[in-house]
């Protein structure tokens, strides 16, 4: 940091826990690199899935981990980066960084937060967490029940300004999303995506392929790109099936199931998918469902999706449709196939509704302009 950060710079300061919040921040990012062009921005991370990917592919200026939170090593911190402005991306509350902040009068945000009551804060012994949040100086929630659980413990200094997130996937479709490869493979035939795959998923998603007799291609991709699992995984299908590690463009035309033994890819493939089917939700925990569904078509998931509101508002509108079994897989798949109506105006609740979440970045940049 003292090699990357001179005595007279500004800084903004950005800490994301991982990759997730990363892309859930920036958006931000993104704007106030564009605006505070006299700035540098300090990007910094918890955990290495954030870390190791973004390190240098990212608008940030200076890239780091985030040392633990003591009282030591915020004061040290702070010290060197100088911050006019941190902001702390959707869960990321440490006590000793946002007390160190408000003693050197650096206002702090929390940005895209979401609350539940579950949380410390909202406990009978979380009063040393409540501290805490007084040194927060905005708190941006994505949503009514947020704004109310931190009302009820006496804090007003809440806006409630959606999640940044809608605006980083809404930008995917100004994007160029053409894949050479993907369209010829896909060619005239329908095709399925399953992205972030787990084994519970995969077993489920191989059984419906082996079985089915239309004329279908499917694409999926791991969460873990292992070679024992590929290799395990490739060996599971009855069909024609080629790793992207492997395929001759030339060779796709009769290929039918396409394993992404890749990463950086998923975001794009989804431009070809007629159906998503996003993993996780039969084990550790669901993936991102707005990237496929900004694509306007239906996404299925597993069983397990309480936490993830996205996935829990487009569940009730019927645009995400969640499954318990291999049946009912099955079941669901036959008819958004054979019922295009039907599969059309899921996929278009899913647009619909990120079109409309529209907004979070822009709420958060006109505060963010009285500060600075």
């Amino acid at each position: 940091m003292k090699k990357q950060i001179d005595k007279g710079d500004k800084t903004i300061w950005i800490h994301a826990a991982s990759l997730g919040e990363y892309e859930q921040g920036l958006p931000l990012l993104e704007e106030l690199k564009k605006k505070y062009t006299k700035n540098k921005i300090v990007l910094s991370f918890f955990s290495p899935s954030g870390y190791e990917v973004k390190k240098d592919k990212t608008p940030a200026d200076v890239v780091i981990y985030l040392p633990m939170d003591t009282i030591a090593n915020a004061k040290q911190f702070v010290a060197l980066i100088k911050p006019e402005l941190a902001i702390f991306i959707k869960y990321e509350i440490w006590p000793s960084y946002l007390r160190e902040l408000k003693k050197c009068k650096v206002p702090a945000l929390l940005a895209s937060a979401i609350f539940s009551r579950k949380q410390i804060f909202f406990k009978p012994y979380g009063g040393f967490m409540r501290k805490s949040l007084k040194n927060i100086s905005h708190f941006f929630v994505q949503d009514d029940n947020s704004k109310d659980l931190l009302n009820t413990i006496g804090f007003k200094n809440c806006t409630i300004s959606g999640d940044t997130r809608f605006d980083r996937v809404f930008q995917i479709l100004k994007n160029d999303n053409e894949l050479v490869f993907m369209a010829t493979f896909k060619g005239e035939h329908r095709c399925m995506i399953a992205g972030s795959t787990w084994p519970e998923d995969e077993t489920i998603i191989v059984d419906y392929i082996n079985q089915i007799n239309e004329n279908v291609k499917f694409v999926i991709a791991p969460h873990h790109i292992k070679s024992s699992h590929i290799e395990k995984l490739v060996d599971s299908i009855n069909k024609k099936t080629i790793r992207y590690s492997k395929m001759k463009e030339a060779t796709l035309d009769d290929v039918e199931v396409l394993i992404i033994d890749s990463i950086g890819l998923l975001t794009k493939i989804y431009n070809y998918a007629d159906i998503a089917y996003v993993g996780g939700g039969f084990s550790t925990g669901l993936h991102n469902t707005l990237e496929p569904a900004v694509f306007g078509i239906p996404v299925i998931i597993g069983p397990k999706y309480d936490g993830f509101k996205e996935a829990e508002d487009l569940v009730e509108l019927n645009g995400i449709i969640s499954i318990s079994n291999k049946n009912e897989f099955r079941r669901q798949l036959d008819a958004l196939w054979s019922d295009n109506t039907y599969s059309k105006n899921t996929g278009k609740i899913n647009a619909d509704y990120i079109q409309k979440k529209q907004g979070a970045t822009k709420e958060v940049m006109s505060h963010i302009v009285k500060l600075l």
